[in-house]
């Protein structure tokens, strides 16, 4: 199995992932990586800068927002939070355990303030779960397929 590319902000939106997201094709991505890494935790992660594994399906019917300033911008934030530098690779445990010692879950507030999934608190839920236990937590049942929100 190959690295999976991943941007900065990324590493903590897949904590906060329960299975929803922009379009079933997404959510269908999302989750076969989810679950990749929730299953195989010692799957390689190499941080890049910019479009990454995830963003490959956002849906070309909605406007994209992965090329935007202030995405770049939240990329950095995180991975200067987490300790992490593009171009870095870490297993997925070694990420959770990065996150899981310079991240707090109030943190995900300022960190991700702009975030249209914000709102809802799964990140902070993810966050405050690897505290306890540093690995992902299975998706909802039902959830699993994927599905837009």
């Amino acid at each position: 199995m190959g690295a999976i590319a991943l941007r900065g902000h990324h590493l903590l939106c897949l904590l906060g992932y329960r299975g929803k997201g922009y379009s079933d094709g997404f959510c269908a991505n999302m989750t076969g990586i989810y679950e990749t890494l929730r299953l195989h935790p010692e799957t390689v992660i190499e941080v890049i800068d910019g479009p990454d594994d995830i963003c490959r399906a956002f849906p070309s019917d909605q406007p994209s927002h992965c090329r935007n300033d202030s995405v770049y911008r939240k990329d950095r934030d995180i991975l200067a939070q987490v300790g992490l530098a593009i171009g870095s690779r870490s297993s997925w445990s070694g990420v959770l355990s990065r996150v899981a010692s310079n991240v707090g879950p109030d943190d995900i507030r300022t960190l991700c303030s702009d975030c249209r999934w914000e709102p809802y608190g799964l990140c902070k839920e993810g966050v405050a779960h690897i505290h306890g236990v540093q690995e992902l937590r299975p998706l909802p049942e039902g959830e699993n397929k994927g599905g837009a929100k």
